[in-house]
């Protein structure tokens, strides 16, 4: 996939949202893949989803609304596609993120440390996918929490039912091996699947790095093993200050790709 190169120039913030992905060889259509792909397993929505929303919930999460000052930590491009089991690209579908600031704090009141979370980080985002099932943060890497290993929560959306929720982590990380929530997850290949690369954009010149995580939701949804505080439909997701920007292009000639499944 060829994205389009800055050159070292500024992206603004409104610029980066509002490019449409055109031209994506990963576009993907019924029969593309001759078996069924690794379902992402489904993990804990743990203890720390947002208690009261931030006043930004757009998929740009190191700047709120206007701000000028962005959030401390590596700037990554978190991307993928929402699919079924056959290859379809799910439309429609509202993804959540919410993860830790650079420091290891939750935008939530009842985390004991969050008088020292950094106001410039938005902490949870959301996103409507297009056409193809595709959707985009720009974030930064998730940083180590006491007793986990790095992670991004993320949850999908379908009509109003939260139909997945689990969390995507860094390949290489050495807490990974000890994590107690990714352990649990006794197929191999489905814990591979929610481990991906968090790559260094190769034309960066401040650093950047870029993840794709796709999402293969089940059959049908299943019933949550425990209760929802967030699950929302297309048209709260207007209601509630959500905006469909397209998804972030990272300011590189291409985006290195972690392979899942």
């Amino acid at each position: 996939m060829t994205l389009p190169r800055t050159d070292g120039a500024p992206m603004t913030r409104r610029n980066l949202l509002r490019g449409l992905v055109a031209g994506s060889a990963l576009l993907v259509t019924r029969g593309a893949f001759a078996d069924e792909l690794v379902r992402t397993p489904r993990l804990t929505e743990g203890p720390f989803y947002p208690d009261r929303m931030p006043l930004d919930t757009d998929n740009d999460l190191l700047i709120i609304n206007d701000g000028i000052t962005p959030a401390v930590g590596a700037i990554t491009f978190l991307s993928g596609h929402v699919l079924t089991a056959a290859g379809s690209p799910v439309r429609n579908a509202t993804v959540e993120i919410w993860q830790v600031d650079a420091s290891g704090i939750y935008l939530n009141s009842t985390d004991r440390r969050r008088p020292r979370y950094d106001e410039n980080f938005q902490g949870y985002g959301r996103f409507l996918t297009d056409a193809a099932g595709r959707y985009g943060f720009r974030t930064i890497k998730p940083a180590p929490y006491p007793g986990r290993a790095p992670h991004i929560h993320l949850a999908v959306n379908q009509n109003g039912r939260r139909v997945l929720t689990t969390q995507v982590l860094v390949r290489g990380d050495r807490r990974n091996a000890g994590d107690g929530v990714l352990r649990r997850v006794r197929d191999r290949a489905a814990r591979e699947s929610l481990v991906v690369d968090f790559a260094p954009l190769p034309d960066s010149r401040i650093g950047e790095l870029a993840a794709e995580f796709d999402v293969v939701l089940g059959a049908t949804p299943s019933a949550p093993d425990e209760p929802v505080k967030g699950a929302i439909s297309p048209s709260e997701f207007s209601q509630r200050g959500g905006r469909r920007h397209a998804t972030p292009r990272p300011p590189a000639a291409r985006a290195p790709r972690g392979r899942i499944y």
